[in-house]
């Protein structure tokens, strides 16, 4: 079986497939045209977000048995296409859950204690205390918005800080034990301090975080993105943040990542957002870690490996 590899990844990405008895090309650099062509020679595919995989170029494909997903998230495969066409897909969505929890925790820490802003002023000169007087992440109750892999380890590590933890789920029921509770949104607009979001992009959560949706909750939030920016409108959030609605947010992804293409009131919104002290803003790394750059190959070999198994 013949397998194509179109993304830069980790070394190990080669290696590990050729250990299931695959033949694999490895091929980062190669233009969309040259992919489309050599294409349909390949049983399986490995990618991470360089082509959008449609309808059309599915059909093209007639011997592609599988499309291996280095990373969470199927937003760029059409899945329904591959269902029809009976190609089966694995996403590594197991292979960054801990790091997409330990940045989420690091966003949150920051935030809440002003280090962004301490560490900058001390590198100033500026010796400010008080000013600087945190706040802390025990006993705040934390809204978890998608119980998947990453919501239920980032739940875990915000009970080990002391917090209690709601977490609504609505493709998902019964995961509810003595740490987190399963819960409606209707208890989480009313009780939650904090928001994290871990919910996948397609139709039904485009769009889904708006002003109608923040001013829902009962009391002020901090809101938390680390899953896909599209899910919140960020105008929306950013007049949140002016009138008090939102305390703060920390954001790993936007609605438009690609800076230096911004509409005009995208602008405006990123640089309100840039020049507000309680927001953090990282480029969609959370799950991109030295370590989760290695593990995500190892869960998709593993993935390959059963279905192989299953189809010999």
């Amino acid at each position: 079986m013949n397998v194509l590899i179109v993304d830069e990844m980790h070394p190990s990405i080669v290696e590990m497939p050729k250990s299931l008895g695959l033949s694999v090309d490895y091929l980062p650099k190669i233009s969309r045209e040259e992919f489309l062509r050599i294409l349909p020679n390949y049983e399986g595919l490995i990618i991470r977000s360089k082509f959008v995989i449609d309808e059309p170029l599915i059909k093209s494909a007639t011997k592609l048995k599988f499309i291996g997903r280095a990373g969470a998230g199927l937003d760029l495969i059409d899945v329904e296409a591959c269902h029809k066409n009976h190609i089966a897909i694995f996403a590594a969505n197991e292979g960054n859950r801990i790091a997409v929890a330990e940045h989420l925790i690091g966003m949150l820490l920051t935030l809440f204690n002003n280090i962004h802003v301490a560490n900058q002023e001390v590198a100033n000169g500026v010796w400010k205390r008080e000013e600087n007087r945190g706040t802390e992440l025990f006993a705040k109750t934390v809204g978890i918005i998608g119980y998947g892999n990453n919501g239920q380890t980032t739940a875990e590590r915000l009970v080990a800080f002391g917090c209690n933890v709601l977490a609504y789920d609505k493709h998902r029921y019964g995961f509810g034990n003595q740490f987190v509770t399963e819960c409606s949104m209707e208890e989480i607009y009313r009780e939650a301090d904090i928001i994290s979001l871990h919910v996948p992009l397609n139709s039904e959560t485009v769009g889904m975080i708006d002003s109608d949706y923040l001013n829902r909750f009962k009391k002020p939030i901090y809101f938390c993105n680390v899953s896909r920016g599209e899910t919140v409108k960020l105008q929306d959030l950013t007049d949140a943040l002016e009138e008090g609605q939102v305390l703060g947010a920390c954001l790993d992804v936007l609605e438009n990542e690609k800076l230096d293409k911004l509409t005009p009131e995208q602008q405006v919104t990123f640089t309100k957002l840039t020049n507000n002290p309680k927001v953090i803003l990282t480029p969609h790394i959370a799950g991109w870690t030295h370590q989760s750059y290695k593990r995500i190959n190892k869960v998709l070999r593993d993935k390959i490996g059963r279905f192989l198994d299953l189809h010999q």
